[in-house]
């Protein structure tokens, strides 16, 4: 039996070390502009967080010369530092969890379940997700005040959840989508309802998909200024974001001081993300390849 003969193939031409393309160096520039010009704001930050007022005015880029946590015991025992932090993390923790229980249960409706309507539903739930929340401010607000929910935990938990929800469940059903349909159906086979199969199924499956909610929910929660500084006129229930600017317009002359607040603010978020970074960069990558 004959065959074509295999023809050689030709070495790969590879680049001599030592030697680059202008591109290759013209991208490396552009690369490394970009990353000084994100991590710099961060390093001004951090750095001037531990300089005094008299070092910062002669000395407002360089390193401090002694690490110094006046200001940042000044912020915490002065102020109502840990006052706003708690109302932030009630807040972020209740809308997220609201929101991330009734996405599941309408993800998971839409994406395994037959009904009519389903696909009109989804497409509504999406298209929220292109509203400005300044539009919503006003009816949101005057409807607020009928409910006399202003200035309460739960109303702008409600608020919160209501706009991170569209996000959730576009998310979620196009992750549940991608599960095998054979294990849900063994499941269904030993006497699981829906709910069983939901719970005990499809949400351990899903830790990847539901730690990117988690992630991603929390930090808009955590840094949104528009829904807190309407909804939330009582100087008790502030959130961080919302004592901050009142933070730093009080002491706009004392840039340390600011900065030290701005630090402990970006902390929280900064652990979180650390801790389910795995997670989150499965999900999104999750999203990417099977939504």
């Amino acid at each position: 039996m004959t065959g074509l003969a295999a023809q050689p193939q030709a070495p790969l031409a590879l680049p001599e070390p030592g030697k680059r393309d202008w591109s290759t160096k013209f991208t490396h520039a552009i690369l490394l502009i970009a990353v000084f010009t994100a991590l710099f704001p961060s390093y001004f930050m951090f750095t001037t967080s531990f300089k005094t007022n008299e070092e910062y005015r002669y000395n407002k880029i360089g390193l401090p010369q002694q690490l110094m946590l006046e200001q940042y015991g000044e912020a915490i025992f002065q102020n109502e530092f840990l006052r706003w932090m708690l109302n932030s993390a009630t807040y972020a923790l209740g809308s997220v969890a609201l929101s991330t229980v009734v996405a599941s249960l309408a993800a998971f409706a839409i994406a395994r379940m037959q009904f009519r309507g389903k696909n009109v539903l989804l497409a509504l739930s999406t298209s929220l997700m292109v509203i400005p929340p300044v539009v919503l401010v006003v009816p949101l607000f005057l409807f607020f005040v009928q409910l006399d929910l202003i200035s309460t935990y739960h109303g702008t938990i409600l608020i919160y959840a209501g706009l991170v929800t569209p996000f959730s469940i576009y998310l979620l059903v196009s992750f549940f989508r991608t599960l095998p349909t054979e294990i849900l159906e063994a499941a269904l086979i030993d006497g699981a309802s829906p709910f069983g199969v939901l719970w005990r199924v499809v949400i351990p499956l899903s830790a990847p998909a539901l730690v990117t909610l988690l992630i991603v929910n929390t930090l808009y929660v955590w840094n949104d200024l528009l829904i807190a500084l309407l909804f939330l006129q009582d100087d008790n229930m502030r959130t961080l974001m919302v004592g901050i600017s009142v933070f730093q317009g009080r002491y706009n002359h004392q840039v340390p001081l600011t900065m030290a607040g701005m630090v402990m603010a970006s902390l929280p978020m900064l652990i979180l993300y650390i801790i389910f970074q795995r997670f989150f960069i499965s999900g999104l990558a999750s999203g990417a390849l099977k939504g």
